[in-house]
């Protein structure tokens, strides 16, 4: 035979490299979603993962070259796939209780900033570290094996192992962000990765092997399946699960509140301190206090609207932002309005258990859609409000969407004498990300903003207006004339819940080019833990 062509017993070891890959990155990818519930999913958390998986392959690599030494480099080879597989397979089944050591329960977010950074980085050195190790040695070994099959040089032997394993990373990527996870779920997904590289090591072991591996999937698999979902963080005392979902983007619950007090129900992301994303109740209108979706309606009664009320909401949700508008606009007002949410997941479980409507005329819904790519889709459009309401796991806001450049094309859309509502979480006024992106909005419209303090939350309403400042606190126009509305403005007129910004205010803004909001928000929640 040619040394250039490959026999069978060569192409047999290249596919187990090439599903060894897909398996590498399936482990990979899903890790971050696999702790996010209680570390989130920022680049800081995404930095940890990778950086700990890069430096197991690392190690791996080297381990690998150790046992390729070895007569039979077989034998290791079929022994590492079988480890990978069970370290692998365990994942999610152990998530819950090392994540819970690491960030116990009860811990608030103004304690939680190192346990995030820190947490996330020791999950991952427990949890992923070993399986990722031993896959990497799956590459040396293959190439001894190629290289005495073929009689090949070892760069030739080595080159096509490479473009192998490659490949299968490339198709385990788009395979588990696009197949995987949305239509499998974790656990799942986790277990078909441990059942392919055990499947694979049986194949390089021999027969016997083989049929106890059988054997044991028969009985391992329905166990795994039938196990209580570790995944998934509990949904605590006086609430009740009324469905649960993952996306491409993100665990998802709409859990509903029992016992006394008013009937809520919550879409949860990720369920990370006790954070939700969207807030119903059976009817439109206000929430209770302690909710900055109420301060979205404060615009239509400055304006005195009357007739159609064009509003945007960047970051839809289950839809909240249209429900607490609509039902408390002017008399005369009518809503007409574009959302625009990221992932439809969200958007199928908001029309099933938070009254979101179907797309029409009126509800016009961009799924599927970043907020900044779809202003694009809206150019030439004009809306009398912007609602930004963009948060991702509790404390992060995209760089992206608190750019000097994103606020301007916001701007952009907005006509004479309209209002920008953004929800900033933070501690305070003062607060360094709620400071941060206020100077940035202010800046790009020319005019000063706003903050207000919401009562009884962790957030800060920002106001800005296209063309004309808001009105002045506590002055006769920061009345709205409405009892249900004005009940809200007399808790934020005293001096210490609003604060102006203006656009000449001294800092530096947040640009494409230089935007530091992650390190402003591991900054803001430290400055929450300091006394006084």
């Amino acid at each position: 035979m040619n040394a250039t062509t490959p026999d069978r017993r060569t192409l047999g070891i290249l596919s187990v490299v090439g599903l060894a890959g897909a398996c590498t990155m399936v482990l990979e990818l899903s890790a971050v979603r696999l702790i996010a519930p209680w570390f989130g999913a920022s680049q800081g958390v995404w930095t940890n993962v990778i950086g700990v998986v890069l430096l197991a392959l690392a190690l791996g690599y080297l381990a690998g070259a150790r046992l390729a030494a070895r007569a039979r480099p077989e034998r290791p080879l079929g022994w590492v796939l079988i480890a990978g597989a069970l370290l692998t397979a365990w994942l999610p089944w152990a998530v819950a209780p090392v994540a819970a050591w690491l960030r116990p329960e009860g811990v608030t977010l103004d304690r939680a900033a190192d346990l995030y950074l820190w947490g996330s980085l020791a999950a991952a050195l427990v949890l992923f570290f070993p399986a990722a190790t031993v896959l990497g040695c799956v590459c040396p070994l293959a190439v001894e094996i190629v290289q005495a099959c073929g009689g090949l040089h070892a760069g030739t032997a080595g080159g096509r192992v490479l473009c192998v394993s490659t490949l299968g990373s490339l198709a385990g990527t788009f395979a588990t962000t696009h197949l995987l996870l949305p239509d499998l779920g974790l656990r799942v997904t986790y277990l078909a990765g441990g059942i392919v590289l055990g499947g694979l090591g049986a194949l390089v072991l021999g027969g016997a092997l083989r049929r106890a591996g059988s054997a044991a999937a028969l009985i391992l698999v329905p166990a795994a399946l039938l196990a209580p979902d570790g995944t998934r963080q509990p949904v605590g005392a006086g609430v009740r699960l009324l469905e649960s979902a993952q996306s491409p983007y993100q665990a998802l619950r709409v859990v509903e509140t029992e016992g006394e007090g008013p009937l809520l129900r919550l879409l949860q992301v990720n369920e990370g301190l006790g954070s939700f994303q969207s807030v119903w109740q059976p009817e439109p209108g206000l929430l209770p206090l302690g909710y900055y979706y109420n301060a979205f309606a404060l615009p239509p009664w400055w304006a005195r609207a009357e007739g159609e009320w064009r509003l945007l909401v960047l970051g839809l949700g289950g839809g909240s932002a249209w429900r607490v508008v609509e039902g408390c606009l002017p008399p005369g007002a009518t809503l007409a309005s574009v959302g625009v949410e990221i992932d439809p997941a969200v958007v199928d479980l908001g029309r099933r258990h938070l009254d979101l409507p179907a797309g029409s005329a009126a509800r016009r819904i961009l799924a599927g859609w970043d907020a900044r790519t779809a202003l694009f889709q809206l150019a030439g459009e004009r809306f009398d409000q912007v609602v930004l309401d963009t948060y991702a796991n509790q404390t992060e806001i995209p760089a992206h969407l608190s750019s000097l450049e994103f606020f301007r094309e916001v701007r952009g859309l907005l006509a004479e004498g309209g209002w920008l509502s953004v929800n900033v979480g933070g501690f305070g006024l003062e607060d360094p990300v709620v400071d941060a992106v206020a100077r940035t909005a202010a800046r790009a419209f020319g005019q000063r903003a706003l903050l207000v303090r919401v009562p009884f939350a962790r957030n800060v309403a920002l106001i800005v207006r296209r063309g004309a400042a808001p009105p002045e606190p506590g002055a006769g126009a920061w009345l709205a004339g409405d009892r249900r509305v004005d009940s809200i403005l007399a808790r934020t007129a005293i001096p210490s819940a609003w604060r102006w910004v203006e656009p000449d205010t001294a800092g530096r803004v947040l640009t494409d080019d230089r935007n530091p909001i992650e390190e402003l928000q591991r900054r803001s929640i430290r400055r929450a833990q300091e006394p006084g």
